[in-house]
């Protein structure tokens, strides 16, 4: 069985994060996807470290599965050609600054008059519309303006970032979904349209039950820090080897989790008898639970909790994750044959299907300009075509 996006040309016009997470994405399901990279130097994640033999981890980390053609974007030629393979793709995705791609030809109401099957995505910090449509935006200005940050960390930590630019991810996934839906209509009707994804809107999107609290009660949630916002307990409690998380969601489970505890005089105690009375008496259930755990590590308790059927689990570090024995039965790494780093290990697509056999890692980061005649060659320009665009430097093979 193929893969289900196998035939579908994305010609890939993005940076940074955003963007490419989106095109990965498409890329593990089986499109063919073309990175146009700007000579001389390409994607600017090229250049962020730390390195790995001289490859930015940050740009093998959201790479896969695509090919590289470099082109010069400054010159008419350049831009040309840009629009010549957006007239031959299924779907094109960029996240320019609002307004740059119709600068530069390639904006959604010209490529569609020509190519009316076009799927056009764009991914901006704020949308193309609106009072902040033409500000530029990054990821962790957006967890900031979203209210994410708000809820993230403690109030004595004050506002915090999520480890990752959870804003440039979750734009690209929601970005991806849109794609997905907008070539399943394609399919069908034979006509495109645009997909449009903000950094902000993704994750206002992802505000859940504390965006509702306040649409629905006026409630403005502060930061909860490692505890859930209304479910208790609920959270982080400590072990005697480090960090251990919990999930008490019921009064079934707050019943076995004191008989485990050796803490049964708590079960019907006022202060603690259900989650209305845990929630408003936190931090003195989180001293005595904290007392108990600390008798025993991490993974004992995570068994005997599971035994229950509590849900635990230890707090790991990334180097603990990926020795994890499940995680390493479960493939989430797995290699590509580098061009230059040899066998390198990649994280890979956690949606797996039959048909891509479990393998989500079919191409491994391009190199610079490494793919740029054979991705001309596939959108159909002839072999003196392409000597002349590397001729007259409009395209650079390395």
């Amino acid at each position: 069985m193929e893969p289900p996006l196998k035939g579908i040309r994305v010609l890939d016009l993005t940076r940074a994060a955003a963007g490419p997470f989106c095109t990965m994405i498409l890329g593990d399901f089986g499109a063919d996807v073309a990175k146009v990279e700007p000579t001389p130097r390409g994607d600017l994640l090229r250049a962020f470290g730390p390195f790995h033999g001289g490859e930015g981890t940050y740009f093998l980390s959201i790479n896969r599965n695509k090919r590289s053609l470099a082109v010069d974007f400054r010159t008419t030629k350049g831009r040309a050609l840009l629009h010549a393979l957006a007239l031959r793709a299924d779907v094109l995705v960029e996240n320019f600054k609002p307004g740059i791609a119709d600068e530069m030809g390639l904006g959604y109401d010209i490529l569609r008059r020509d190519n009316p099957k076009l799927v056009y995505a764009s991914i901006s910090g704020f949308g193309a519309s609106g009072p902040y449509g033409r500000w530029p935006g990054v990821d962790q200005i957006a967890q900031g303006m979203s209210g994410l940050m708000s809820i993230t960390g403690t109030a004595e930590s004050g506002p915090l970032r999520v480890g990752t630019p959870i804003g440039d991810l979750t734009a690209g996934m929601w970005s991806a979904l849109g794609i997905l839906a907008a070539v399943l209509q394609q399919r069908t009707t034979g006509i495109g349209q645009r997909v449009d994804t903000s950094l902000i809107g993704a994750l206002i999107g992802l505000l859940c039950v504390q965006g509702q609290r306040y649409l629905s009660l006026g409630e403005v949630p502060g930061p909860v820090g490692n505890d859930h916002p209304v479910i208790c307990p609920y959270g982080l409690v400590e072990t005697m080897d480090g960090p251990l998380n919990i999930s008490v969601a019921t009064q079934d489970m707050w019943r076995k989790l004191c008989r485990i505890l050796d803490l049964d005089e708590m079960v019907d105690h006022p202060d603690f008898c259900d989650n209305t009375a845990r929630l408003k008496n936190r931090g003195a259930l989180k001293f005595r639970l904290n007392e108990a755990f600390r008798r025993d590590t991490q993974m004992a308790w995570t068994e005997k909790l599971i035994e229950v059927g509590i849900p635990a689990g230890p707090v790991y570090t990334i180097d603990q994750v990926f020795s994890d024995p499940h995680v390493v039965s479960q493939r989430f790494i797995q290699p590509a044959n580098h061009a230059l780093l040899g066998k390198l290990p990649l994280l890979s697509n956690p949606a797996r299907m039959d048909c891509t056999n479990q393998e989500t890692a079919r191409l491994p980061p391009p190199l610079f300009g490494q793919n740029s005649v054979e991705v001309l060659a596939d959108f159909g320009f002839s072999r003196p075509e392409i000597d002349a665009l590397l001729k007259e430097a409009v395209v650079q093979q390395n």
